[in-house]
C-alpha cells in the first residue's frame, strides 16, 4: 500500500480524533493536511502507520488548540463547536460512545479541559487507544497520561450529558418539535420543552441572533413560535438533519443558503437544550452562506406588516 492509500484509508479516524480536539472543522481539516505533510516528508516508514499518524494529529491539535484558547476567551456571547453533519469515522462496536463524544454537549465539557486533558480523554475514552500509543502521542509518560485521565474524567462526570437512548423517540420527538415550529404552534411546542429548557445562540457577534440566552418552556415556546413562522413568510425553510449526532435541523434563506443550524438535546422525552449556530464563519464548510442580517432585516419587516 502506497503512502497516500495508508494515509488516505486513516483520514476519517485523523480528523474524528482532531474535531473533538478542536470543536472545528476548518481547524481539524488543517490538522490532518498538517499531518500529511509530515508523513509524506518522513523518509522512513513508521513501525504503525496509525500510531504514527494518529500522534502527529494529536500534537498538532494541541497547539492549535493552545492558541484558539485565547480567541475564545475574547469570542463575543456563548462560543459553539463548527456543527458537524456526519462524522467520517465509523466503528459499529464504539458507535454509541462516538455519537455522545460528538455532540455539542459534550465538546462544550471538553471546552473545560487543558489541552494535554482533552487530548489524553479523546484518544483514551473515546477511540480506545492504549496507554503507550496515548503516551506516545502526547509526549507524556504512562503514568502521567492515567493522571491526565482521571482529571479530565472527573470534570466530564460532574456535568457529562445524558441523551435519549432510543434513536427512534429521539426521531419522532424532533419530528413533532419541527412540525410544531413550521406551524408556529406555541402550545405544541411548550408541551415538548422540558420545565427549565434553554435556548441558545452563536452569532459571534458577526450575525443576528434569534436569543442569546431564552429559559423556560413557556418563554421559549412564545419566540419560537413567533420567530420561525414569520421566517416562513420570506422563504426561509430547514431540512431535518442530524446536528452533532443529534436531531437538529439546517435553515436555509430563499436561495438555499445556510442560514444557521439548530440542534437539540433531547431527554426523558423532552427537549432540555437547543442551541442554534448562526455565526457566518462557523458555517461555510455546509455551502454558501446566506446574509443573516439581511434575512433578520425582512423578518423585522414581516412583523411590522403583520401587526
Amino acid at each position: 500500500m502506497s503512502k497516500v492509500e495508508e494515509f488516505e484509508e486513516l483520514r476519517p479516524l485523523l480528523f474524528s480524533i482532531a474535531y473533538r480536539i478542536l470543536g472545528s472543522v476548518g481547524e481539524a481539516e488543517d490538522a490532518v493536511q498538517e499531518t500529511w505533510l509530515r508523513f509524506d516528508g518522513s523518509s522512513t516508514r513508521p513501525t504503525s502507520t496509525k500510531a504514527f499518524l494518529s500522534a502527529a494529529v494529536t500534537r498538532i491539535s494541541i497547539d492549535v488548540l493552545r492558541s484558539a484558547r485565547v480567541r475564545r476567551e475574547e469570542y463575543v456571547g456563548p462560543w459553539f463547536p463548527e456543527p458537524l453533519l456526519s462524522d467520517p469515522y465509523q466503528d459499529p462496536a464504539q458507535a454509541v460512545e462516538l455519537a455522545d463524544s460528538v455532540s455539542m454537549a459534550a465538546l462544550l465539557l471538553l471546552e473545560r479541559l487543558s489541552p494535554l486533558e482533552r487530548a489524553v480523554f479523546v484518544l483514551r475514552e473515546v477511540f480506545a487507544f492504549e496507554f503507550d500509543d496515548v503516551a506516545a502521542a502526547v509526549g507524556r509518560s504512562q503514568t502521567a497520561c492515567r493522571q491526565l485521565l482521571v482529571r479530565a474524567r472527573r470534570h466530564m462526570e460532574a456535568g457529562r450529558p445524558r441523551f435519549e437512548a432510543d434513536r427512534q423517540e429521539r426521531h419522532e420527538l424532533a419530528t413533532r418539535f419541527f412540525d410544531a415550529l413550521k406551524s408556529g404552534d406555541v402550545d405544541g411546542l411548550r408541551d415538548l420543552l422540558a420545565a427549565d429548557v434553554q435556548l441558545v445562540g452563536d452569532g459571534g457577534g458577526k450575525a443576528p441572533q434569534l436569543a442569546k440566552a431564552v429559559m423556560g418552556a413557556r418563554n421559549v415556546a412564545r419566540v419560537l413560535g413567533t420567530v420561525f413562522p414569520l421566517m416562513s413568510r420570506i422563504d426561509v425553510t430547514f431540512e431535518p438533519h442530524e446536528v452533532n449526532s443529534q436531531p437538529g435541523a439546517i435553515f436555509r434563506d430563499r436561495d438555499g443558503k445556510v442560514l444557521h443550524t439548530l440542534a437539540l438535546d433531547v431527554l426523558d422525552g423532552q427537549i432540555q437544550t437547543i442551541r442554534t449556530v448562526i455565526n457566518p464563519d462557523k458555517l461555510g464548510h455546509l455551502g454558501p452562506v446566506a446574509d443573516a442580517w439581511a434575512v433578520d432585516r425582512e423578518v423585522r419587516q414581516a412583523r411590522r406588516q403583520r401587526n
